[in-house]
């Protein structure tokens, strides 16, 4: 019996390459949103805008939604222009971090 090489150190035999199974992680979801309050610690709460075209009339309708962010370093002050990044749950509510400040409130 010829040795191939694809016994392995347990002694067991089994094919010498195992191709992977597991999927790549997808990319992180990023977003461009103002800063409505920024009255916790490490926290701030950022207002993003999404326009859709109403199915039938066409019309493009504005909706907004209110996410938590973490906010590290407590850089980023109300109505700044900021760039968010999806991440891993950092409490009960937050789930975006902070990546940079875009532009300064005025």
């Amino acid at each position: 019996m010829a040795d191939n090489g694809s016994e392995t150190k347990s002694g067991a035999k089994g094919p010498a390459y195992t191709p992977k199974t597991e999927k790549p992680r997808n990319r992180r979801k990023t977003r461009i949103g103002y800063v409505v309050s920024d009255k916790m610690q490490k926290t701030i709460v950022v207002e993003l805008e999404d326009r859709k075209s109403h199915p039938l009339y066409g019309k493009i309708i504005r909706t907004t939604t209110k996410v938590k962010a973490h906010d590290e370093d407590g850089v980023a002050g109300v109505g700044d222009r900021v760039s968010l990044m999806e991440t891993r749950p950092l409490s009960a509510t937050k789930r975006w971090r902070l990546v940079e400040v875009l532009e300064r409130a005025k």
